[in-house]
């Protein structure tokens, strides 16, 4: 099984060591217009393989995607270099739309004309938008984000903390969009199969005053983490591989991913049903008023920014 990975800045590495260390695909091929930092990557996470799974990792062009299952889009502007760190800013990763825009533009045909049946996973900043753009560009849906993936992974990490339980026994989930408008089901979440509101009151504990300290770390992490090391990666490279294993091995397992849904006209991140095809059907939570209004809200303002996009165009 073929996995390629256009990118090979600090996400598409991590992506790459992390697909690699997993077991995720026998072949590995990464691109970047720098090809001497995608043969530099290639070559420092080839040398731990003889410690992983059996993969092979290497360099390469887009013609070296031929046959792949599955293409990961980790290239264009970061967060830090797009100027979009600012906690008070209310576009936050919206703000890179335009550039990275315009590095999907050109290199999501290659990719379609190199790997035309692969699943296109879409990793890179803003997540939501570049998934419309990218089904236009490629011509079918088989096109996916990781989108809250791992906001909902977080969200679990902190409430597991505070309950002092392993974050696996956490169900917790966020949808609507990466970013700081995304949404957390509260309504929803249960530790070790008991709802959130019986904990909380057997504790005598308030959900506002939880739910605001969780939120705000959990929102605003990238930029924490970007601080301190000046990009967000390790995470999402292992968010990145667990959902190419859902893809390449055909799992049908339900993760919070983005994909295109009509009935809003816009890409969301929601529960999904994940396997060889990408999304292949979406289970909606119940859903309280505030969170309904909170996914309104956030369809709303994508297809507002795309709207403005296209103007651009």
């Amino acid at each position: 099984m073929k996995l390629g990975v256009v990118g090979a800045g600090a996400v598409g590495a991590a992506v790459t060591l992390a697909s690699c260390v997993r077991g995720v695909a026998r072949d590995i091929v990464l691109l970047d217009k720098d090809t001497a930092r995608a043969n530099g990557v290639a070559a420092d996470i080839r040398y731990g393989t003889p410690l992983s799974p059996e993969c092979d990792v290497r360099a390469g062009s887009y013609r070296d995607l031929t046959g792949a299952a599955l293409v990961v889009l980790a290239a264009g502007i970061n967060e830090k270099a797009g100027g979009a760190t600012n906690r008070h800013d209310p576009l936050g990763r919206l703000r890179l739309l335009n550039t990275n825009a315009g590095v999907f533009e050109e290199i999501v045909p290659q990719v379609v004309d190199a790997a035309p049946d692969a699943t296109i996973l879409v990793v890179t900043n803003p997540p939501e938008p570049l998934v419309d753009l990218t089904r236009r560009l490629a011509g079918h849906d088989r096109v996916l984000s990781t989108s809250t993936f791992l906001d909902s992974l977080r969200f679990r990490f902190h409430l597991a903390k505070f309950f002092g339980v392993s974050p696996m026994s956490v169900d917790a989930n966020v949808i609507g969009e990466h970013g700081t408008f995304s949404v957390f089901l509260w309504s929803s979440v249960r530790i070790g199969g008991t709802p959130l509101h019986e904990l909380l009151e057997d504790r005598n504990i308030r959900l506002d005053d939880l739910r605001q300290t969780i939120e705000q770390e959990v929102r605003f992490a990238n930029i924490a983490i970007i601080e301190g090391t000046g990009a967000s990666q390790y995470g999402i490279g292992m968010v990145v591989a667990r959902v190419a294993d859902c893809i390449l091995r055909d799992e049908h397992a339900v993760i919070p991913v983005g994909s295109f849904q009509r009935g809003y006209g816009v890409t969301l991140s929601l529960p999904s049903v994940v396997g060889g095809e990408g999304v292949e059907s979406v289970f909606w939570p119940t859903l309280s008023e505030e969170e309904q209004r909170g996914v309104d809200a956030s369809a709303e303002r994508l297809a507002g920014v795309m709207q403005q996009f296209a103007g651009a165009a």
